[in-house]
């Protein structure tokens, strides 16, 4: 696209944050990112109504090829993820997180696989029972782009509601670090699925070495991003400079991570971690301090509006029928039981050496929240017969996610939680 036809689509769908944003605020009151989905699907859902009524609109269309020249998996994946991750991450107490790193570390990758084979299992099975006969390699897909929370969700949800901190801390923890075991699981298994069986990567070590590659890496890269852009910031006291480095910092580590075939993701929640915690600390100034996080509060806020929204317009890119409807309905129960199991084993495994918050269990299964990654994901399958069945479920357990989920956790926090 040319760079008018980019800035034409900036504008349009900016503008309709900002309306649909002040709709929310002015009428409905729902929380900021819950709101605009609500909105989005209900306008949606209104055009969809109304290009049934009068094809020769041809809305659906319309809007359906507007989604396409976005592309939602390269815009959150590429584009907006580094950002949001980065200005979750640098709001997050890193000695909350390494006081309960066994807990998050357990939770965001045993509790990931668990999830992954409980839901492929038992969609499996479902798939079965309402006609679908989606093979077992591609549930497993599912099951691993529907398993991790996704942190930006969880990191906006967290701000609204009242959870304690060492509960909050695991949740917070495990959200920023399970979508870059996800993604790697999920590559993986998609190459299984798609007849890469036997390619050599996918060999014991192979595996393997994949991850060390991807997640250490990330981890590596990150901190010495985040100690460059660090010692660079301690010999200056200027902020205006000092936030255009934090921007360079995220711009320039997720293309180097990119180049590199290390985890981007990974990478930007290691440096927001520590340019938010030791950076803050010994790095800036107090009137810098502000600054940068001020302004990383209000990226953060415009970047959550404009994905939420495209959350809520995705349901254009659906070719639903009644079976999709039903698996993906199904899929809801489904996946929280999986959710449930797959943080109570651990916990309670846990709980021999460590404490854990009375109401942890229940807290973490609400509150595990998918959101727009699990839809990037699966818009990012190649096409095969039951592409558009693991994107409709995808969709209906994110959109339950977010609007129910999302409403209702701070209730779940009142009625479990004994402080």
């Amino acid at each position: 696209m040319s760079f008018t036809a980019v800035f034409n689509l900036v504008a349009v769908v900016v503008t309709l944050a900002a309306v649909c944003g002040w709709i929310n605020h002015r009428w409905f009151r729902l929380p900021h990112t819950i709101g605009l989905v609500v909105i989005a699907l209900g306008v949606s859902f209104a055009a969809l109504a109304v290009d049934a009524i009068i094809p020769m609109l041809g809305l659906e269309q319309t809007v359906r090829d507007t989604l396409i020249r976005i592309d939602f998996h390269d815009t959150l994946m590429t584009g907006m993820l580094g950002f949001l991750l980065f200005a979750g991450a640098l709001h997050v107490d890193v000695s909350h997180l390494m006081a309960r790193r066994v807990a998050i570390g357990t939770l965001a990758t045993g509790g990931i696989l668990l999830s992954t084979g409980l839901v492929a299992v038992t969609t499996f099975g479902l798939s079965r029972v309402v006609g679908l006969d989606i093979p077992l390699a591609y549930c497993l897909v599912f099951g691993a782009l529907i398993s991790p929370t996704d942190p930006i969700a969880v990191l906006g949800i967290l701000k609204q509601t009242d959870v304690p901190d060492t509960l909050g801390a695991k949740i917070a923890g495990e959200s920023l670090f399970n979508d870059g075991v996800g993604v790697v699981l999920f590559t993986i298994l998609v190459v299984v699925a798609t007849g890469g069986g036997h390619d050599e990567a996918l060999t014991g070590a192979g595996i393997v070495r994949l991850f060390l590659t991807e997640a250490l890496g990330g981890v590596g890269l990150g901190l010495v991003a985040g100690y460059g852009a660090y010692r660079a910031m301690r010999t200056i006291d200027e902020y205006t400079l000092e936030v255009l480095m934090t921007l360079a910092l995220v711009m320039g580590t997720y293309a180097l991570a990119l180049a590199l075939h290390v985890s981007g993701p990974i990478a930007m929640v290691v440096a927001g971690l520590f340019i938010g915690n030791h950076g803050a600390q010994f790095g800036m100034s107090e009137s810098t301090r502000d600054h940068v996080k001020t302004f990383w509060s209000l990226l953060d806020e415009i970047l959550n509006s404009v994905l939420f929204l495209a959350i809520g317009f995705e349901v254009f890119a659906l070719s639903l029928t009644p079976a999709m409807v039903l698996i993906g309905a199904a899929a809801i129960p489904l996946v929280l039981v999986a959710r449930f199991i797959s943080v109570s084993i651990p916990i309670r495994a846990l709980g021999r050496w460590y404490d854990f918050t009375p109401g942890a269990i229940p807290v973490l299964t609400w509150g595990g929240l998918r959101g727009g990654i699990s839809v990037a994901l699966a818009l990012s399958l190649p096409p095969s017969p039951v592409r558009d069945q693991l994107l409709a479920a995808t969709y209906i357990v994110v959109v339950f996610s977010i609007v129910v989920q999302g409403l209702t956790i701070e209730r779940v926090v009142q009625a479990t939680v004994k402080r």
